[in-house]
Protein backbone atom coordinates (compact mmCIF):
# COMPACT_ATOMS: atom_id res chain seq x y z
CA UNK A 1 0.00 0.00 0.00
CA UNK A 2 1.18 3.50 -0.39
CA UNK A 3 2.98 5.75 2.18
CA UNK A 4 0.11 7.22 4.38
CA UNK A 5 0.41 11.49 3.27
CA UNK A 6 0.95 12.57 6.89
CA UNK A 7 3.16 15.25 8.59
CA UNK A 8 6.99 14.05 9.41
CA UNK A 9 7.97 13.98 12.73
CA UNK A 10 9.75 15.82 14.17
CA UNK A 11 11.17 15.71 18.06
CA UNK A 12 14.61 16.94 19.83
CA UNK A 13 17.44 13.91 20.36
CA UNK A 14 19.41 14.90 23.72
CA UNK A 15 23.11 13.60 23.41
CA UNK A 16 24.84 13.48 26.32
CA UNK A 17 28.05 11.27 27.67
CA UNK A 18 31.24 12.35 29.63
CA UNK A 19 34.61 12.84 27.37
CA UNK A 20 37.73 10.80 29.54
CA UNK A 21 41.03 12.07 28.26
CA UNK A 22 44.19 11.99 29.90
CA UNK A 23 46.07 15.21 30.04
CA UNK A 24 49.42 14.61 29.99
CA UNK A 25 52.09 16.07 32.88
CA UNK A 26 52.30 19.49 31.49
CA UNK A 27 48.55 20.34 31.40
CA UNK A 28 47.97 18.32 34.29
CA UNK A 29 50.08 20.55 36.41
CA UNK A 30 48.29 23.53 35.40
CA UNK A 31 44.83 22.09 36.09
CA UNK A 32 45.79 20.42 39.41
CA UNK A 33 47.43 24.18 40.21
CA UNK A 34 43.62 25.51 39.44
CA UNK A 35 42.87 23.69 41.87
CA UNK A 36 45.16 25.26 44.28
CA UNK A 37 44.10 28.66 43.06
CA UNK A 38 47.61 29.23 41.75
CA UNK A 39 48.32 29.60 37.58
CA UNK A 40 51.39 28.40 36.30
CA UNK A 41 52.63 28.59 32.85
CA UNK A 42 56.03 26.89 30.68
CA UNK A 43 58.76 28.86 29.55
CA UNK A 44 59.56 28.22 25.98
CA UNK A 45 63.16 28.32 24.37
CA UNK A 46 62.90 31.88 23.52
CA UNK A 47 62.03 33.14 26.87
CA UNK A 48 58.30 33.94 26.52
CA UNK A 49 56.21 32.37 29.26
CA UNK A 50 53.13 30.47 27.30
CA UNK A 51 49.26 30.39 29.58
CA UNK A 52 48.10 28.09 28.79
CA UNK A 53 51.64 25.99 29.01
CA UNK A 54 52.13 23.97 25.85
CA UNK A 55 53.98 20.52 25.88
CA UNK A 56 56.30 21.58 23.09
CA UNK A 57 58.10 24.67 21.98
CA UNK A 58 56.39 26.17 19.25
CA UNK A 59 59.73 27.15 17.30
CA UNK A 60 61.76 24.03 18.29
CA UNK A 61 59.00 21.28 19.39
CA UNK A 62 61.23 20.20 21.89
CA UNK A 63 59.24 18.74 25.33
CA UNK A 64 58.61 22.17 27.87
CA UNK A 65 58.68 21.84 31.50
CA UNK A 66 60.70 25.00 32.88
CA UNK A 67 57.23 26.06 35.09
CA UNK A 68 56.38 29.58 35.87
CA UNK A 69 53.89 30.91 37.90
CA UNK A 70 52.12 34.01 36.80
CA UNK A 71 49.85 36.68 38.19
CA UNK A 72 46.02 36.25 38.60
CA UNK A 73 46.22 40.10 37.27
CA UNK A 74 46.21 40.93 33.34
CA UNK A 75 45.18 43.08 30.55
CA UNK A 76 42.75 42.59 27.78
CA UNK A 77 44.33 42.11 24.67
CA UNK A 78 40.62 42.00 22.79
CA UNK A 79 37.07 41.24 23.72
CA UNK A 80 34.01 40.16 21.59
CA UNK A 81 30.52 41.05 23.95
CA UNK A 82 27.96 37.98 24.62
CA UNK A 83 24.62 39.75 24.47
CA UNK A 84 23.05 36.61 24.35
CA UNK A 85 24.55 33.90 26.55
CA UNK A 86 23.73 30.70 25.67
CA UNK A 87 24.16 26.85 27.36
CA UNK A 88 27.55 26.00 28.38
CA UNK A 89 28.77 29.30 28.31
CA UNK A 90 30.47 30.56 31.71
CA UNK A 91 27.88 33.14 32.68
CA UNK A 92 23.74 33.26 32.50
CA UNK A 93 23.81 37.07 32.23
CA UNK A 94 25.51 39.19 29.41
CA UNK A 95 29.21 39.13 29.77
CA UNK A 96 32.36 39.45 27.68
CA UNK A 97 34.63 37.01 26.14
CA UNK A 98 38.28 38.30 26.47
CA UNK A 99 42.03 37.35 25.45
CA UNK A 100 43.61 38.26 28.48
CA UNK A 101 47.68 38.19 29.13
CA UNK A 102 48.14 37.68 32.97
CA UNK A 103 51.00 39.43 34.20
CA UNK A 104 54.41 37.23 33.90
CA UNK A 105 52.83 35.82 30.79
CA UNK A 106 53.62 36.52 27.16
CA UNK A 107 50.86 34.61 25.53
CA UNK A 108 46.81 35.38 26.32
CA UNK A 109 44.02 33.13 27.38
CA UNK A 110 40.14 33.22 26.94
CA UNK A 111 38.09 33.97 29.98
CA UNK A 112 35.25 35.65 30.55
CA UNK A 113 35.12 39.15 31.71
CA UNK A 114 31.91 39.79 33.78
CA UNK A 115 31.01 43.65 33.37
CA UNK A 116 27.57 45.78 33.57
CA UNK A 117 27.30 46.15 29.95
CA UNK A 118 29.94 46.57 26.74
CA UNK A 119 30.58 50.22 27.90
CA UNK A 120 32.65 49.14 30.74
CA UNK A 121 35.21 46.93 28.49
CA UNK A 122 38.56 48.31 26.06
CA UNK A 123 41.48 46.96 25.15
CA UNK A 124 43.88 47.35 27.67
CA UNK A 125 42.17 47.36 30.68
CA UNK A 126 43.28 45.44 34.07
CA UNK A 127 41.40 43.02 34.85
CA UNK A 128 41.42 40.29 37.85
CA UNK A 129 40.86 36.25 38.25
CA UNK A 130 37.82 35.52 40.77
CA UNK A 131 37.82 31.89 41.83
CA UNK A 132 35.27 29.38 42.24
CA UNK A 133 34.53 28.41 46.13
CA UNK A 134 34.81 24.92 45.05
CA UNK A 135 37.61 24.13 42.75
CA UNK A 136 37.82 21.06 40.30
CA UNK A 137 41.12 21.11 38.45
CA UNK A 138 39.31 22.76 35.80
CA UNK A 139 39.30 25.89 34.04
CA UNK A 140 36.30 26.81 35.51
CA UNK A 141 38.17 26.98 37.99
CA UNK A 142 38.35 30.27 37.75
CA UNK A 143 34.53 31.29 37.22
CA UNK A 144 35.40 34.58 35.33
CA UNK A 145 36.94 37.89 35.46
CA UNK A 146 36.35 41.37 36.67
CA UNK A 147 38.13 44.82 36.29
CA UNK A 148 40.78 45.11 38.49
CA UNK A 149 39.48 48.32 40.61
CA UNK A 150 35.98 46.38 40.67
CA UNK A 151 34.80 45.92 44.84
CA UNK A 152 34.35 42.53 43.90
CA UNK A 153 38.14 41.85 42.69
CA UNK A 154 39.21 38.80 43.59
CA UNK A 155 39.25 36.05 46.47
CA UNK A 156 41.04 37.16 49.42
CA UNK A 157 44.93 38.27 49.35
CA UNK A 158 47.30 36.58 47.25
CA UNK A 159 49.65 34.16 48.15
CA UNK A 160 53.34 34.77 47.59
CA UNK A 161 54.44 33.45 43.72
CA UNK A 162 56.61 30.01 43.57
CA UNK A 163 59.58 29.71 41.83
CA UNK A 164 62.65 26.70 41.06
CA UNK A 165 62.28 23.83 43.72
CA UNK A 166 59.41 25.46 45.71
CA UNK A 167 57.71 25.50 42.70
CA UNK A 168 58.23 22.62 41.16
CA UNK A 169 57.27 20.57 44.40
CA UNK A 170 53.94 22.39 44.31
CA UNK A 171 53.37 21.28 41.43
CA UNK A 172 54.44 17.28 41.81
CA UNK A 173 51.91 17.19 45.00
CA UNK A 174 48.65 16.35 43.04
CA UNK A 175 49.22 17.02 39.41
CA UNK A 176 46.03 15.91 37.24
CA UNK A 177 46.03 12.97 35.61
CA UNK A 178 42.40 11.82 33.93
CA UNK A 179 39.72 15.04 32.81
CA UNK A 180 36.39 14.07 32.67
CA UNK A 181 34.17 16.85 30.74
CA UNK A 182 30.46 16.34 30.58
CA UNK A 183 29.08 16.99 27.03
CA UNK A 184 25.47 17.81 26.29
CA UNK A 185 23.85 18.26 22.88
CA UNK A 186 19.97 19.00 21.91
CA UNK A 187 19.66 17.99 18.29
CA UNK A 188 15.93 18.70 16.85
CA UNK A 189 15.75 15.82 14.31
CA UNK A 190 13.47 15.33 11.97
CA UNK A 191 12.27 11.88 10.34
CA UNK A 192 11.74 12.07 6.74
CA UNK A 193 7.94 10.99 5.51
CA UNK A 194 9.49 7.43 5.29
CA UNK A 195 10.40 7.20 8.92
CA UNK A 196 7.83 8.61 10.21
CA UNK A 197 5.39 6.27 8.76
CA UNK A 198 7.58 3.30 10.29
CA UNK A 199 7.33 5.21 13.44
CA UNK A 200 3.58 5.51 13.64
CA UNK A 201 3.32 1.74 12.64
CA UNK A 202 5.95 1.25 15.95
CA UNK A 203 3.47 2.62 18.23
CA UNK A 204 0.68 0.99 17.16
CA UNK A 205 2.76 -2.38 17.62
CA UNK A 206 3.17 -2.70 14.22
CA UNK A 207 6.11 -3.03 11.55
CA UNK A 208 6.48 -1.95 8.80
CA UNK A 209 9.18 -1.26 5.16
CA UNK A 210 8.94 -0.23 2.26
CA UNK A 211 9.67 -2.17 -1.18
CA UNK A 212 12.34 -1.45 -3.69
CA UNK A 213 9.84 -1.24 -7.19
CA UNK A 214 13.04 -2.92 -8.91
CA UNK A 215 14.36 -5.44 -6.81
CA UNK A 216 11.23 -6.11 -4.69
CA UNK A 217 13.09 -6.16 -1.46
CA UNK A 218 11.79 -4.98 1.48
CA UNK A 219 13.63 -2.67 3.78
CA UNK A 220 13.50 -2.21 7.67
CA UNK A 221 13.53 0.34 8.30
CA UNK A 222 12.75 2.08 5.25
CA UNK A 223 15.23 3.87 3.56
CA UNK A 224 12.98 6.11 1.48
CA UNK A 225 15.20 5.19 -1.53
CA UNK A 226 16.52 1.74 -2.76
CA UNK A 227 20.16 1.84 -2.14
CA UNK A 228 20.97 -0.01 -5.49
CA UNK A 229 19.06 1.86 -7.90
CA UNK A 230 18.57 4.68 -6.66
CA UNK A 231 14.50 4.96 -6.99
CA UNK A 232 11.75 6.05 -3.97
CA UNK A 233 10.41 2.91 -1.74
CA UNK A 234 6.68 4.43 -2.24
CA UNK A 235 5.26 1.04 -1.41
CA UNK A 236 4.43 0.34 2.17
CA UNK A 237 4.98 -3.56 3.54
CA UNK A 238 3.83 -4.63 7.10
CA UNK A 239 6.31 -7.45 7.98
CA UNK A 240 6.53 -9.72 11.27
CA UNK A 241 7.73 -8.72 14.49
CA UNK A 242 9.13 -12.77 14.28
CA UNK A 243 12.67 -13.12 12.68
CA UNK A 244 16.06 -14.78 12.39
CA UNK A 245 19.32 -14.02 13.98
CA UNK A 246 21.98 -13.89 10.86
CA UNK A 247 24.99 -12.28 13.07
CA UNK A 248 25.08 -11.18 16.99
CA UNK A 249 28.10 -10.12 18.88
CA UNK A 250 27.94 -10.96 23.21
CA UNK A 251 29.14 -7.52 24.90
CA UNK A 252 31.42 -8.57 27.88
CA UNK A 253 32.99 -4.98 28.65
CA UNK A 254 31.23 -2.83 30.99
CA UNK A 255 30.94 0.93 30.16
CA UNK A 256 29.86 4.32 31.72
CA UNK A 257 25.87 4.54 30.60
CA UNK A 258 25.26 1.34 30.27
CA UNK A 259 21.67 0.41 30.76
CA UNK A 260 22.10 -3.90 30.72
CA UNK A 261 24.46 -5.85 32.80
CA UNK A 262 27.13 -8.20 30.85
CA UNK A 263 26.86 -10.29 29.23
CA UNK A 264 24.10 -9.62 26.54
CA UNK A 265 23.94 -9.75 23.41
CA UNK A 266 23.60 -7.61 20.36
CA UNK A 267 22.25 -9.10 17.19
CA UNK A 268 21.52 -7.99 13.54
CA UNK A 269 17.63 -9.98 13.38
CA UNK A 270 16.05 -10.58 9.56
CA UNK A 271 12.19 -10.03 9.98
CA UNK A 272 10.13 -12.43 8.04
CA UNK A 273 9.16 -10.59 5.54
CA UNK A 274 11.86 -8.45 4.80
CA UNK A 275 15.27 -8.35 3.35
CA UNK A 276 17.48 -6.50 5.67
CA UNK A 277 18.06 -6.96 9.00
CA UNK A 278 17.82 -4.75 11.70
CA UNK A 279 19.94 -3.92 14.95
CA UNK A 280 18.27 -4.91 18.46
CA UNK A 281 19.14 -7.07 21.81
CA UNK A 282 18.55 -10.73 22.51
CA UNK A 283 18.01 -11.65 25.89
CA UNK A 284 15.65 -14.29 27.61
CA UNK A 285 18.15 -16.71 27.11
CA UNK A 286 22.02 -17.22 28.16
CA UNK A 287 24.15 -15.23 25.87
CA UNK A 288 25.77 -18.52 25.09
CA UNK A 289 22.69 -19.54 23.33
CA UNK A 290 22.62 -17.41 20.59
CA UNK A 291 23.57 -18.32 17.67
CA UNK A 292 23.10 -18.10 13.95
CA UNK A 293 19.75 -18.94 12.70
CA UNK A 294 18.16 -18.65 16.16
CA UNK A 295 14.49 -17.29 15.57
CA UNK A 296 13.15 -14.76 17.74
CA UNK A 297 9.95 -12.52 18.42
CA UNK A 298 9.76 -9.06 19.79
CA UNK A 299 9.12 -8.44 23.06
CA UNK A 300 7.25 -5.40 23.17
CA UNK A 301 6.72 -2.99 26.63
CA UNK A 302 3.08 -2.60 27.94
CA UNK A 303 0.73 -0.93 25.74
CA UNK A 304 -0.10 1.80 27.29
CA UNK A 305 4.01 2.69 27.08
CA UNK A 306 3.84 2.72 23.28
CA UNK A 307 5.25 5.77 21.57
CA UNK A 308 6.53 6.42 18.00
CA UNK A 309 10.37 4.92 18.97
CA UNK A 310 11.92 1.90 18.24
CA UNK A 311 12.16 1.87 22.16
CA UNK A 312 8.92 0.05 22.09
CA UNK A 313 10.34 -3.00 21.22
CA UNK A 314 12.44 -4.16 24.28
CA UNK A 315 14.39 -7.01 23.22
CA UNK A 316 13.78 -9.73 21.08
CA UNK A 317 13.73 -13.46 22.49
CA UNK A 318 14.01 -17.57 21.33
CA UNK A 319 10.55 -18.05 20.17
CA UNK A 320 11.30 -22.03 20.67
CA UNK A 321 11.36 -23.02 17.09
CA UNK A 322 14.06 -24.98 14.82
CA UNK A 323 16.74 -22.31 13.34
CA UNK A 324 15.95 -21.24 10.36
CA UNK A 325 18.82 -23.10 7.43
CA UNK A 326 21.80 -21.29 6.60
CA UNK A 327 20.51 -20.81 3.23
CA UNK A 328 17.63 -18.83 4.36
CA UNK A 329 19.74 -15.44 5.60
CA UNK A 330 23.23 -16.46 3.60
CA UNK A 331 22.53 -13.52 2.10
CA UNK A 332 21.77 -11.33 4.70
CA UNK A 333 25.69 -11.49 6.69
Amino acid sequence: MPIPDLEPLSAPIELQFDYTRSVGPVIGRFLGALARRRIVGVRGSDGRVHVPPVEFDPDTADPLEDFVEVGRSGQVVTWSWVADPVDGNPLTEPFAFALIRLDGADTAMVHAVKVDGPAQMSTGMRVRAVWAETTTAAIGDIVHFVPETGADAGNGTDPEPLAGAALTAFLDQDPLQILVTPFEMTVQHSASVEESSYLRAIAEGRVVGQRCPETGKVYVPPRGASPTHGVPTNEEVEVSDTGTVTTFCIVNVPFIGQKIKPPYVGAYILLDGADIPLLHLVLGCDPSEVRMGMRVRAVWKPREEWVPSTGNIEHFAPTGEPDAPYEYYAEHL
